[in-house]
């Protein structure tokens, strides 16, 4: 399916509002009915109509199938948040006495709900070193049912063979859900690899304007319906319509915006790469990234995100970087217009920063659609400092 029809055109049947080229925003709760046999139909089946929209909504909608379109899958929810769209399928598809395999160091809420959550209710979690397959088909138990994935990560950007892991989980039933928000699916297709459901946050580069929260799962017709009847209404953690609306206009640019942000971010590697006072840089399509050769395999393309080191990497030095930055801004999250850069001692207590720990030094950089010189130059200011 062609891209541009997707992003354009696809579930947008203008003659039902007006003509109007942007579709309108059904800010609406509820819906009638003119028959009791519609309203029972619709209490029967509200994945197949609108009755509340805490299940479906019209704007919604839209948004869900062009969200599935770009995934390559038959149906995607919506959520509120990206937390929520992880949260939602592993309730949906583990129960008591379940074990999971995750990879390590997942993103924080998504690990606070293996372990702290999950327990309470009988179910445990093995993390892994996901760069080798090994290590996946060395923690199966007989009661794995569940495989979590990123890849990349969103810090020290390690991938999962993505073709290896679903070959592993298919036949022994086990399903596979990957947190895609680094690439989201103009760059990886993670559902044509095998994985069961594809997950990403589109607060990020789907939204792009740093001003509204989503999340999304994409999977079967009766993955979603799972979800659906389960997790999502019960939670209410679908999205409203007008945060919908906000992700349907991102959409309308985000091949370009990712176009841009790729160009930037790689002068921005180039620059880093050679300037004297960085340490180590990792970034997914860098020669010089460990798993090089897998990024190139299954990614058409990696942009915004890199981390970085300084080679005097005290908490001294790398606060006086990240405040001396006079245009990057410093804040969580990645995706938008602004550039952003966050480090990761502030996550840290000062008392126990350690030097010699390389993840205590790492400052993440996400490169937005400003020009590439205009960040450069502030990243020189600022590493003269």
């Amino acid at each position: 399916m062609d891209l541009s029809y997707i992003i354009n055109e696809m579930a947008e049947d203008r003659e039902h509002y007006f003509n109007a080229v942007a579709p309108p925003i059904m800010q609406t709760s509820n819906f009638s009915f003119k028959t009791v046999d519609g309203l029972r139909q619709a209490f029967a089946d509200e994945m197949g109509g609108y009755l509340y929209s805490r299940g479906l909504n019209p704007t919604v909608d839209i948004l869900r199938r062009k969200l599935s379109a770009l995934d390559g899958a038959e149906d995607c929810l919506v959520f509120g948040s990206g937390a929520a769209a992880i949260f939602a399928p592993v309730l949906a598809h583990v129960k008591s006495g379940d074990h999971l395999i995750s990879v390590r160091q997942p993103y924080s809420w998504a690990q606070r709900m293996f372990d702290n959550l999950l327990p309470r209710f009988g179910v445990q979690t093995t993390y892994v070193d996901g760069r080798s397959i090994a290590n996946f088909e060395a923690a199966l138990q007989p009661n794995t049912t569940f495989i979590y994935l990123e890849s990349p990560n969103s810090w020290t950007y390690e991938l999962q063979d993505l073709a290896a892991v679903a070959a592993l989980a298919r036949p022994r039933g086990i399903t596979t859900l990957i947190d895609n928000s680094y690439c989201t699916p103009l760059y990886q297709q993670p559902i044509a690899l095998g994985i069961d459901l594809a997950m990403q946050t589109a607060t990020k580069y789907i939204g792009g304007h740093s001003d509204t929260l989503g999340g999304v799962v994409s999977g079967t017709h009766a993955a979603m319906r799972r979800i659906f009847e389960s997790e999502y209404l019960t939670v209410g953690s679908g999205i409203q319509p007008f945060n919908a609306w906000l992700l349907l206009r991102g959409l309308r640019t985000l091949p370009m915006r990712l176009e841009k942000i790729s160009r930037t971010t790689e002068a921005v590697v180039a620059f880093l790469k050679q300037h004297p006072r960085i340490g180590r840089l990792l970034f997914p399509f860098d020669k010089d990234f460990p798993q090089y050769e897998l990024a190139q395999k299954q990614m058409t393309g990696a942009c915004g995100l890199l981390t970085f080191t300084l080679k005097d990497g005290t908490v001294e030095s790398i606060t006086k970087f990240c405040e001396a930055l006079k245009h990057i801004q410093m804040a969580v999250s990645w995706g938008g217009y602004e550039s952003l850069v966050i480090p990761r001692c502030a996550g840290i207590a000062p008392a126990d920063f350690d030097a010699a720990n390389e993840g205590h030094q790492y400052i993440r950089l996400y490169a937005g659609l400003e020009e590439a010189d205009y960040l450069i130059k502030d990243l020189e200011q600022a590493l003269a400092v």
